[in-house]
C-alpha cells in the first residue's frame, strides 16, 4: 500500500533500537510533536480551504494525543524527554518540497511530502511492532501503524482532491524515487527515521 521502495532491515530494532529506548522514545516524541507542528503550519498555510483545515485540526490534536502517550511511556520508564533532535531524513525530503511554482504545487508538494513522512513512520511502527522484544511497545507501535497509515491515506486524498494542474501519481512517485535515495543513508540510528 505505501510503496515504499526500500524497506527497513528488521535488525534495525535488535541491533540498534533495542539497545536505548530512551532515545528511540524521545526522538519518537518529538516526531508527534513535529506532526502536530506540520498540520499546524497546513492550516495556516490554506485557511480558505476549509476541508484541509478541519482534517489538520483533527490531525493536530490527534498527533499531541500521541505525543503525550509517548511522554507517559517515557516517565513509566523512568526517563526524561531531553532536548529535542534534528530530524535529518525529514529535512533532506524537505528539500524536495517545490518553492514557488504557485499556491496548487506548493500545496500539493506539501500535502504529498507529509504523506512520505507519514508512510515511512507507518513503515517504521511496522518494524518495531513485528520486532522488538517488549510486548507493551509492540501493542504500541502496532496501534500507531494503523493510524499512520490513515494519515498517510489522508494526505493522499487531499492532494488528489486539490490538485487541478498537478498529476499527483505523477508527483508521488517522484517523491518515492527520491525518498528511496535519501533512506539509503538511515536505518543506523535509535532514531525513528534514523
Amino acid at each position: 500500500m505505501l510503496k515504499l521502495q526500500l524497506p527497513t532491515d528488521p535488525l534495525w530494532v535488535k541491533n540498534v533500537v533495542e539497545s536505548n529506548i530512551e532515545e528511540l522514545l524521545t526522538d519518537h516524541a518529538y516526531c508527534e510533536q513535529k506532526a502536530a507542528t506540520n498540520a499546524i503550519t497546513l492550516i495556516v498555510q490554506n485557511p480558505n480551504l476549509s476541508d484541509v483545515v478541519q482534517e489538520m485540526i483533527a490531525l493536530a490534536q490527534e498527533e499531541m494525543e500521541h505525543f503525550k502517550r509517548v511522554h507517559d511511556i517515557l516517565l513509566q520508564r523512568g526517563f526524561k524527554l531531553g532536548k529535542e533532535r534534528k530530524d535529518n531524513y525529514v529535512n533532506e525530503l524537505r528539500k524536495f518540497i517545490i518553492i514557488g511554482g504557485g499556491r496548487e504545487a506548493q500545496l500539493i508538494d506539501r500535502l504529498l511530502f507529509s504523506a512520505m513522512i507519514e508512510a515511512r513512520s507507518c513503515e517504521r511502527f511496522k518494524v518495531l511492532s513485528e520486532n522488538i522484544n517488549d510486548t507493551a511497545l509492540s501493542e504500541f507501535y502496532y496501534e500507531l501503524m494503523v493510524s499512520e497509515a490513515t494519515h498517510y491515506a489522508m494526505f493522499i486524498r487531499l492532494a488528489k482532491k486539490h490538485a487541478v494542474e498537478i498529476d499527483v501519481d505523477k508527483r508521488w512517485k517522484e517523491f518515492l524515487d527520491f525518498e528511496a535515495q535519501v533512506i539509503q543513508n538511515y536505518g543506523k540510528g535509535e532514531t525513528i527515521h534514523g
